[in-house]
């Protein structure tokens, strides 16, 4: 690998290439007044709640933008949608957008439209690599698919077992990665994510002080034997990591069968949960993405009895909710 000079040199370089290359009354309120309001800029004057990402000291909206699933953002061929929404999304106020290396377009696409923005967003990307130097090769194209020469966080992906924690905090393990990347001002602050088993995220996070955590947080996931929220989410909050929250309505799932209503109740139920500092949800469409942002606007924390009877709809449901645990 090269040193640190050479590898500073060779990421400004290739980003100068790049660049070179081109609740539900306060939602109805709002729909009437988005409705009322010339070109549609209403929705971008009503601020979303924000909060402290942990440790960080960054103040964020608790709603941002995923760039997985099948959202155009990592589709190929749907370049066009994928702007379209990404530049909605600025428009809306949306300042976080989460993608990862292996996201298929997803950086490519963000690329296309958010260096002329970089300064006002938390933009944040992971690598699956658990040694040093393919860490350092993932943050290197990832940098150069963004167009960015920095990142706001960076993070090791979807970590599911042992063996990997022990690899990544090996002598010659992407630890190193994030912590040379650090040192030299790429990345400002790094996290560790997981939908698998939430054992090993808290192991993690008691192995090195991350800034972050991206882990599955719903209101089905309430309900399996070793739930996020009884084993993960806690030591995050004793240690004031920053929480990010993800798979919140199950893609989708947690709105059929009549489990729930809508998206009020997931992300309400999510973002309810002391400790959770924020979500990221992909969007199948600008206007999903318009709906999703609706709901962000108009979220009050809920109350016990509220997520009490959420907690009550999802209990017969949790196992077909909770089927991306299976991933790894």
């Amino acid at each position: 690998m090269t040193d640190k000079k050479t590898r500073r040199n060779f990421i400004l370089s290739s980003i100068a290439v790049a660049g070179g290359i081109a609740a539900a009354s306060a939602i109805d309120r709002q729909d009437r007044e988005i409705a009322a309001a010339p070109n549609n800029q209403a929705a971008a004057t009503v601020k979303m709640p924000e909060r402290l990402l942990g440790k960080t000291g960054v103040k964020l909206p608790i709603f941002g933008l995923g760039g997985a699933g099948q959202t155009p953002l990592s589709q190929p061929r749907r370049e066009a949608e994928a702007a379209a929404q990404i530049e909605r999304a600025i428009e809306l106020g949306i300042r976080y957008f989460d993608t990862a290396a292996d996201y298929g377009p997803s950086e490519e696409n963000l690329g296309k439209v958010l260096p002329k923005y970089r300064s006002r967003l938390f933009l944040a990307t992971k690598t699956a690599a658990r040694d040093r130097d393919g860490a350092w090769r993932d943050l290197e194209r990832s940098l150069k698919r963004l167009k960015t020469d920095r990142l706001d966080l960076w993070q090791l992906h979807h970590v599911s077992f042992t063996t990997e924690l022990d690899q990544i905090f090996s002598t010659k393990g992407a630890i190193k990665a994030i912590e040379e990347a650090k040192q030299q001002k790429i990345i400002r602050f790094s996290g560790i994510t997981g939908h698998h088993e939430p054992a090993i995220i808290a192991a993690g996070l008691q192995r090195y002080p991350f800034d972050t955590t991206l882990i599955s947080l719903n209101a089905a996931e309430k309900h399996h034997p070793r739930s996020f929220a009884a084993n993960a989410l806690p030591v995050a909050k004793a240690k004031n990591i920053g929480v990010i929250a993800m798979k919140i309505p199950a893609y989708g799932k947690l709105f059929q069968n009549g489990v729930l209503d809508g998206m009020h109740q997931a992300m309400g139920y999510t973002l309810s949960l002391p400790g959770v500092h924020c979500c990221v949800i992909a969007a199948d469409s600008v206007k999903q993405l318009e709906e999703n942002l609706k709901v962000a606007q108009a979220f009050k924390p809920l109350n016990k009895t509220e997520m009490a009877a959420i907690e009550k709809r999802t209990a017969a449901a949790w196992q077909e909710n909770t089927f991306f645990r299976q991933w790894t």
